[in-house]
């Protein structure tokens, strides 16, 4: 049943942060900073990618998938079309690889030491939406302040 949650809750959320990019009307603003703002939502589209990509697909999904996550804050002008396709991509690697999962194994130690100290699987999968729901958050904030034109 958790397994369940989680999947409906990322594909809710990834489908959020496709519409959220979708949203934007002006594609360069998706890289724009400002003042207080350090992180443009393209850079921040590229860190969900990245960590959903890292910590679901490579961990539990197996994929190989190899992460680098300067350059998830390095890289600039990328399509819109790029990273909704990158996106949708996310979404079926998180959903093939929590199908993975059983119920037993959300209690089992999630295998890579992120915090100081070690989790539950079940424990990190549920970071990971409320990491994912706030980094939404910023985009849309980001959107709403800075495409303007």
């Amino acid at each position: 049943m958790v397994i369940e949650i989680l999947k409906g809750l990322f594909d809710r959320d990834l489908n959020k942060l496709k519409n959220e990019i979708n949203l934007y009307k002006n594609e360069n603003n998706l890289w724009k900073v400002d003042k207080q703002i350090t992180n443009s939502a393209g850079n921040l589209c590229l860190h969900l990618i990245g960590n959903l990509n890292t910590y679901i697909g490579a961990e539990i999904g197996k994929t190989n998938y190899i992460r680098n996550r300067e350059l998830e804050f390095s890289l600039k002008n990328i399509p819109k079309a790029e990273l909704i396709k990158n996106i949708e991509k996310t979404l079926v690697i998180v959903t093939t690889s929590l199908d993975k999962l059983t119920d037993e194994d959300l209690g089992k130690e999630y295998p890579i030491l992120v915090f100081e100290t070690k989790t539950s699987t079940g424990y990190f999968l549920i970071h990971l939406t409320t990491h994912l729901a706030y980094h939404i958050g910023q985009i849309n904030f980001h959107r709403r302040l800075l495409d303007l034109e």
